[in-house]
């Protein structure tokens, strides 16, 4: 197994091309004026790859960088308050809420607690767990301060769109519809799908990328 870089995810770069880079084994992605490294993993396929962002390696600069963007585009839609996907969505959430000027935020969970109600959880998987198994669970001790409110979910990354879709179903179990989604990074585009016409804000995106011999290429 080749091992991954350790750079990825940690400097905010003045001097890279936006892309897959000649190592091949990163892409860069710009962040206003300046830029982030990734790394591209495989999926399980192996005829496709992405770039992959995971925020809790993440160095403090960069996910500082990150929430300052998503809190910008946020400050907009005038939210009251940030619910969390879970789990890496958590770091993010928290710095956007801290940003926008307020108290707390609201955590979704995947660990269900004995006082959670099973009525307030719906099945949950993503890109990189598709295999499901999971649930996701709104506490309903944190009802009080989602109702009337204007609410924004902040997740790290929209990729297939299922975690956002399972979002979006808890919510509306407690009669919650966002009036915006944040994210770091939009990976490809299937997970528009499944937000319709709700405003996102995100850092960045970045395109499923296609196998081209030992590299790899972006449409």
């Amino acid at each position: 197994m080749t091992a991954m870089r350790l750079d990825v995810w940690q400097s905010l770069h003045d001097d890279l091309h936006p892309g897959v880079q000649p190592d091949q084994e990163t892409f860069a992605v710009a962040l206003g004026p300046r830029q982030v490294l990734l790394p591209i993993r495989a999926l399980p396929d192996s005829d496709r790859g992405v770039a992959s962002l995971i925020l809790n390696q993440a160095s403090f600069d960069v996910l500082d960088a990150l929430a300052a963007t998503v809190a910008e585009g946020l400050r907009a839609h005038a939210p009251e308050i940030i619910v969390a996907v879970p789990t890496l969505g958590l770091p993010l959430a928290e710095a956007v809420a801290r940003r926008l000027g307020h108290p707390r935020m609201v955590p979704l969970g995947n660990s269900r607690k004995f006082w959670y109600d099973d009525a307030l959880s719906v099945p949950m998987s993503s890109i990189t767990t598709p295999g499901g198994g999971k649930r996701l669970y709104l506490d309903p001790r944190m009802l009080p301060l989602l109702d009337g409110r204007r609410v924004a979910v902040v997740d790290d990354v929209l990729s297939t769109g299922s975690s956002i879709a399972a979002v979006l179903d808890v919510l509306a179990l407690a009669g919650v519809v966002p009036v915006a989604l944040g994210a770091a990074m939009l990976q490809g585009e299937s997970w528009a799908g499944k937000v319709g016409d709700m405003p996102v804000c995100a850092a960045f995106r970045t395109p499923i990328l296609a196998r081209a011999g030992a590299g790899w290429v972006a449409p």
